[in-house]
């Protein structure tokens, strides 16, 4: 009852309610005379305009402006502009709002649309998104302004060990990214086609500009990354992450025979056979039976019971049970991605297993008589037949499965995405200090050299070894930070990197509801990750700079230079005519231009234009 009453009350208070229709309120400057000259201001104009905040709602903004008659300086009601942008019509409010429910919240803009209606802000979806790109503009503006103070709070901190990372999807730019190991904030961001040296250097550059030195540096094996560091870093530590090591190695070994078992599963569309399978089978199954309770009992226990229940829907039951456990595949991957997890490798084993039991069972009648009863293990069987005999892919697994042992090999050695591991992307590696570390790998590196064949082997792995060696196995840094001198082991990951993207990329997807995130990438402005440092109280204050909130915060900042980013992405962003895309839909475009060139048609335009 209470709470009732409390919405009742709420309600009868908030915008929509007290201002059924718009209300007009009038500005005026805060001054009238001249802050140089003293002469009293005179009224240039009076204007109004439409305006909407999340705390009046919608209103008309009737106001005055003022100007010296002397010098003909403009005199403008500042309290307007605390609350929307110069000619701008949604406030700051509603931009903040905007930007992190998309941004932070994950809310569509569907979500967003009626939690801004509820406060009386009523936006299209293309508001939205537009605000939202203005909420990255004005953030990034202000991460630029606070350049100076994030660099003291880094010295004070002992400095940033600079990550460097990028992540594209498809044929969408390289949105690249600079993040500080210790404090884990986004310090820059760029989009660029590539990963090249000569793209690269540039960035490097604006960080050490920015920043000063890094303390060191941890990235991935990449060329262009590598090249560029040591034009713009020559002498500061540089490490190779160790969990990007083993993932190029990895895929350098797997990669090959991974993907021809993939090709080779997708040939005999096995999938689409168990799955009709799996439908059929439960058809003839019923759930409410308490005999499918009993057998399901019998399953988990791997154990019969006495007495034995009724056995003549068991084959049924567990043919199904079977099919769908082929389908777990999955809960053997890790979380490390490939080449760590190899799931298309453990579906196929899992199939291998089935088919091997259902051979030795499906001739053994639980009645002791000729029945129908095992005709499921049998259609089961017939179906998994053809793929686990298939040659090809028995010599593929076998192949995988062999460099996969000496893999996972080094992965135990380096001690971190350990077979056996849990932690998925958000793996640190296992506490193990970095001379240990060294002895180990060292004895898996002469175990590879001292057999001839595996050295021929895998020769490539021992050269990767071989030429990030150094890198790999540097010494611990002491830092000194407000909490003390602590030790930092930077070469072991640059997951931090990986989780932000991961993160990045969930969110989009979360957000769009679609797998791809290609159009999204596309479309995202380079300055998006700096959202993530909002999670950090301490950059939040640096960038308030005193402000209460970001909305007084962006109020701060002038207005033009906001406009003038905007058209700077309006012109790098990729675009088509609109009636260029409606032509290019038509998939005989290729034919119709053709005839346009026939030779008759030739002759009626040539005598067209005679005439």
């Amino acid at each position: 009852m209470f709470k009732q009453f409390l919405n009742s009350l709420f309600s009868n208070v908030c915008a929509h309610s007290l201002f059924p229709t718009m209300p007009t309120i009038k500005f005026y400057p805060e001054a009238l005379e001249c802050s140089t000259c003293g002469s009293r201001l005179h009224v240039q104009k009076t204007y109004t305009k439409r305006v909407v905040t999340t705390e009046i709602g919608p209103f008309k903004s009737k106001e005055t402006v003022l100007f010296c008659p002397q010098d003909q300086t403009i005199f403008s009601s500042k309290q307007l502009r605390n609350l929307v942008p110069e000619g701008g019509t949604f406030g700051f409010d509603v931009i903040v709002d905007v930007g992190l429910a998309t941004f932070v919240n994950c809310r569509n803009n569907y979500e967003i649309m009626q939690d801004l209606a509820a406060k009386n802000v009523f936006l299209s979806e293309r508001a939205i998104s537009y605000l939202g790109r203005k909420f990255i503009i004005y953030l990034a503006i202000a991460h630029q302004e606070s350049r100076l103070r994030l660099r003291e709070f880094l010295v004070q901190r002992g400095g940033y060990i600079l990550h460097v990372d990028g992540t594209c999807e498809g044929d969408s730019p390289n949105l690249f990214c600079g993040l500080d190991g210790i404090s884990e904030l986004v310090l820059d961001t760029i989009k660029i086609p590539s990963e090249k040296k000569e793209l690269l250097i540039p960035f490097f550059e604006r960080i050490k500009k920015q920043y000063g030195e890094p303390i060191a540096l941890v990235h991935d094996m990449g060329r262009g990354i590598v090249t560029a560091v040591d034009e713009v870093f020559p002498g500061i530590p540089d490490f190779i992450c160790h969990f990007h090591f083993l993932r190029d190695v990895g895929k350098d070994l797997l990669l090959t025979d991974y993907v021809a078992i993939k090709k080779r599963l997708q040939k005999f569309k096995i999938r689409t056979s168990l799955r009709q399978k799996a439908k059929y089978l439960e058809q003839k199954i019923d759930p409410t039976s308490q005999n499918v309770d009993e057998i399901i009992l019998i399953l988990e226990s791997g154990v019969w019971p006495e007495p034995a229940p009724k056995v003549e829907h068991f084959p049924l039951i567990a043919a199904y049970a079977l099919i769908h456990w082929i389908f777990q595949y999955d809960s053997q991957s890790q979380g490390y991605g490939f080449p760590f997890d190899r799931p298309h490798f453990d579906f196929y084993r899992r199939m291998q297993k089935v088919h091997h039991l259902l051979e030795g069972i499906m001739n053994v009648y639980l009645r002791g008589e000729m029945t129908k009863d095992n005709k499921p293990f049998l259609q089961v069987y017939k179906a998994l037949k053809e793929v686990a005999e298939d040659k090809r892919l028995n010599d593929l697994t076998a192949t995988l499965e062999r460099k996969a042992t000496v893999f996972d090999k080094l992965r135990k050695a380096m001690r971190i995405a350990i077979p056996e591991g849990k932690k998925g992307i958000n793996d640190d590696g296992e506490d193990a200090d970095i001379k240990s570390i060294k002895e180990k790998v060292t004895k898996f590196k002469t175990w590879l050299i001292e057999n001839e064949r595996r050295k021929k082997n895998y020769s490539k792995m021992i050269k990767q070894l071989d030429k990030y060696w150094i890198r790999l196995f540097a010494d611990p840094l002491p830092v000194v930070t407000p909490e003390g001198i602590i030790t930092i082991v930077p070469q072991r990951t640059n997951n931090i990197l990986e989780r932000f993207f991961r993160g990045e990329k969930r969110r989009g997807r979360k957000k769009s509801g679609t797998a791809s995130l290609t159009k999204a990438l596309k479309a995202t402005l380079a300055e998006t990750p700096l959202v993530q440092n909002l999670k950090n109280r301490e950059y939040t204050e640096i960038i308030l700079n005193g402000s209460a909130n970001l909305a007084e915060r962006f109020a701060k900042i002038d207005a033009r230079m906001v406009q003038k980013e905007i058209e700077n992405a309006k012109k790098s962003s990729e675009k088509i005519l609109p009636a260029i895309r409606k032509v290019i839909k038509n998939a005989d475009l290729t034919m119709k231009i053709f005839s346009l060139f026939s030779t008759d048609i030739k002759n009626d335009a040539n005598r067209h234009l005679r005439s």
